[in-house]
């Protein structure tokens, strides 16, 4: 009878092996599952974020573009006026102006 007992023992060990291996890999599947969908949860969640700053710091680069364009346009403006109302003024600073960097240029 003991014999017996060892012969089951020893023809069901290699099934119960089989069925802990097969339990471990789907245990493992989920595992691996529930990783893949946890870091692309933080994926989607880092994604959104970085969208977001993207935004905030490209509607900031659009702002300043637009102010400096209209702050050259008001310097512009503000250059053509004053050489329409003192246009002799103008014509001297300008040659003024250029023979200094005349000279400086042809050391």
């Amino acid at each position: 009878m003991a014999e017996e007992n060892k012969a089951e023992q020893k023809t069901s060990a290699p099934g119960d092996a089989r069925d802990k291996l097969e339990s471990s890999k789907q245990h493992a599947r989920r595992a691996a599952e529930d990783l893949k969908s946890a870091a692309g949860a933080i994926a989607d969640e880092y994604r959104g974020k970085a969208e977001q700053k993207w935004g905030e710091a490209r509607g900031k680069a659009e702002q300043a573009w637009g102010d400096a364009r209209d702050r050259a346009r008001t310097f512009q403006e503000d250059a053509e006026q004053y050489v329409r109302e003192n246009p002799t003024k103008a014509i001297f600073t300008a040659l003024g102006i250029g023979f200094v960097l005349g000279l400086i240029f042809r050391r």
